[in-house]
């Protein structure tokens, strides 16, 4: 746009996706173990090989997808439990997205305000582009509220300014208010959460997000009542009663907070649901994110109904699920329920010479191609198994190409949190041969010729260092 400065470019959501894990606990699970009232509808879970990085890494892909060739300057990834106290988790994720070095990558937390944290700065950037990410995956004592009404999700937003692509929703403006008071709280490494009596939040919370909803109008200039529809996240139901109820009343949609489908997934909840407002909205339509943690942080966005929709939309997914998961299953997933281990010896720690040296491979699934016979290798190799060729290859990514399995054994003897582990050697398309470990899927559902997909995962921990690599899950409306 000759002529135009940074400051005169609309500003807002370039793509926006969410990711929901395969496996749900139905809350009945849960009542049937322990008694008592937990609720209707299920929860989303994440299995035992993803966490809150890999959650957020997955919703990443999905909004990229939208996003070809956008290539962020910064990467900020938010989280109420993250993988390590010490090192920063983002650059694992940029590692993973293959977005190069020339990046920063932070980490925008610990705590549920990280994401909206995050996305105001990403707003008010001087960057083209921005990738905001979060994951959460919350869990809490046997029988908590924190257990029953949490979910597991990831959550992704690519902010920039029209020059770096079509906004499919633009910033109309956004305030946030701040004030210290004690609502819930968890010490690192502490299992359990600690909350103070609802009430006293629920009157902190409702001044905090009156004020902000307020400020926020004013700022993007438009009248509550012009408002199409707000979704309304906090630590527990009654956080913004208040507000949701003077809203409804002014006749705005107040949506649903997926409370009976996915819970509350933590720092990843406003992303979500922003991403599932955008994606449900139409073109025109004024959006808003009311999100509460320490204090309330709003953004109202105008829905463009231009740009490339997230390829598994949130309200796909959230029909997608499998709630087959039994509560005893899920305990054990979490650390909650001690068992007896496999009989084999735990993986050894990995090698941070190693992984630096295959880091494309290990993180990024890049294979390489020969250039004379167009031979796919995976690992990427030296020299073609076809012809010989030595030294003559380019990289080739793989990690959004689709596989079929050739064939497959079920191993109970393997090392695994979750046995038995199933393990299938995949033909690629385009070439390309690899055996893999399957994820997302019970041994009797594989099939020869099953579609599949990869995805990236946790494959352990060993010295507290975590490990990831690539897996297959079948693919999304695959058939054999």
């Amino acid at each position: 746009m000759p002529g135009t400065t940074s400051s005169d470019r609309r500003r807002g959501i370039l793509a926006a996706a969410g990711y929901l894990p395969h496996w749900r606990l139905d809350r009945s699970s849960i009542a049937a173990v322990l008694g008592g009232n937990q609720g209707r509808g299920t929860r989303t879970v994440a299995s035992y090989d993803e966490d809150p990085l890999t959650l957020g890494v997955a919703a990443a892909r999905n909004a990229l997808g939208s996003a070809p060739g956008a290539m962020p300057s910064a990467l900020w990834f938010a989280t109420t439990s993250p993988v390590y106290a010490e090192k920063t988790t983002a650059p694992i994720a940029a590692a993973a997205l293959r977005l190069g070095a020339d990046l920063l990558a932070g980490d925008a937390g610990p705590g549920l305000r990280g994401a909206s944290a995050a996305l105001r700065s990403a707003l008010r950037s001087g960057d083209e582009s921005v990738l905001v990410v979060a994951g959460d995956v919350r869990t809490g004592m046997s029988g908590s509220p924190e257990e029953r009404d949490g979910g597991d999700a990831g959550a992704a937003l690519l902010v920039g300014d029209e020059s770096a692509g079509t906004l499919v929703a633009e910033h109309l403006g956004s305030a946030s208010v701040t004030e210290e008071f004690l609502d819930r709280w968890k010490a690192p490494g502490e299992l359990r959460m600690h909350a103070w009596e609802e009430r006293f939040g629920q009157q902190r919370y409702a001044d905090l997000a009156g004020r902000a909803w307020e400020a926020a109008c004013k700022d993007a200039g438009v009248q509550p009542e012009q408002v199409t529809s707000v979704a309304i996240t906090g630590p527990h139901a009654r956080a913004g009663a208040k507000l949701a109820k003077g809203l409804s009343a002014a006749g705005v949609d107040v949506v649903d907070t997926l409370g009976s489908t996915v819970g509350f997934s933590g720092a990843a909840h406003g992303p979500l649901m922003l991403a599932h407002l955008v994606e449900t909205a139409s073109a025109g339509d004024v959006v808003a994110l009311v999100s509460m943690a320490d204090g309330a942080d709003v953004f109202l966005f105008r829905v463009t109904g231009e740009g490339t929709p997230a390829s598994a939309p949130v309200g796909s997914q959230l029909t997608a699920g499998d709630d087959s998961l039994s509560y005893a299953k899920y305990l054990q997933w979490r650390g909650v329920l001690p068992t007896q281990p496999p009989n084999r010896p735990e993986p050894a720690r990995m090698s941070a010479s190693a992984a630096a040296r295959r880091s494309d491979w290990k993180y990024g699934f890049v294979g390489s191609r020969d250039r004379s016979s167009e031979a796919v290798h995976l690992p990427p190799a030296r020299v073609s198994f076809v012809g010989g060729t030595v030294d003559d290859m380019e990289p080739v990514a793989m990690a959004s190409t689709t596989a079929r399995v050739v064939t497959f054994t079920v191993d109970s003897l393997a090392y695994s949190p979750s046995p038995p582990t199933v393990f299938a050697v995949c033909d690629f398309d385009g070439g390309g041969r690899l055996p893999i470990e399957l994820t997302d899927v019970e041994p009797d559902d594989v099939s020869i010729g099953m579609p599949v997909e990869m995805t990236f995962r946790r494959i352990g921990t060993a010295d507290g260092i975590a490990n990831y690599f690539w897996k297959a899950r079948p693919a999304v409306g695959g058939t054999s």
